[in-house]
């Protein structure tokens, strides 16, 4: 199966009508859709306006690969449940998000291992049918966890703000 979502916030006419025709060529192939407020209605491909997230959870575990947003939630998930994944860069101007923070972000998982970002449909499209030929490459994994770094960057960010420090133990 191939799961691709346009994540929770904002609808994604472009990417679902994409996904849509992909799935039509393929029939072969089950393809699941998270819509959102989209508003065109997938006709080859099955559908859901939200998933609740163990079901989500549930479709991203079984699927092949993962198609999405440049949304840092979808990567995240995506990332965690270690699918390859093929992003979609949202254009503001075609009026898919308000501002144009997706492509900084995509100019940060650009190359890196597991993960395909286009702002093109049509490439998209050929990256779907690459996937579905060859198995792909899993993105690194993340820790669950806040690396000591970080936690002692907010410690002492914390101890700063406040002018508090920790007590020290004899």
């Amino acid at each position: 199966m191939i799961f691709a979502s346009v994540g929770l916030m904002l609808p994604f006419e472009r990417f679902v009508r994409a996904i849509d025709a992909w799935a039509a060529a393929n029939a072969g192939e089950r393809v699941l859709i998270q819509i959102g407020e989209t508003q065109f209605e997938p006709k080859h491909a099955e559908w859901c306006r939200i998933l609740p997230p163990a079901e989500y959870r549930k479709a991203l575990d079984e699927s092949r690969f993962f198609v999405a947003h440049v949304g840092m939630g979808s990567i995240l998930q995506g990332i965690e449940a270690r699918k390859p994944m093929l992003l979609l860069v949202r254009k503001p101007e075609l009026g898919e998000h308000t501002q144009d923070h997706q492509r900084a972000t995509a100019t940060k998982f650009v190359g890196r291992r597991g993960i395909q970002v286009t702002e093109d449909e049509a490439e998209l499209l050929s990256l779907m049918d690459e996937m579905t030929r060859r198995s792909g490459e899993v993105p690194d994994s993340v820790s669950a966890a806040a690396s000591p770094e970080l936690i002692g960057n907010v410690r002492n960010f914390l101890e700063r703000s406040t002018g508090r420090t920790r007590p020290t133990h004899n």
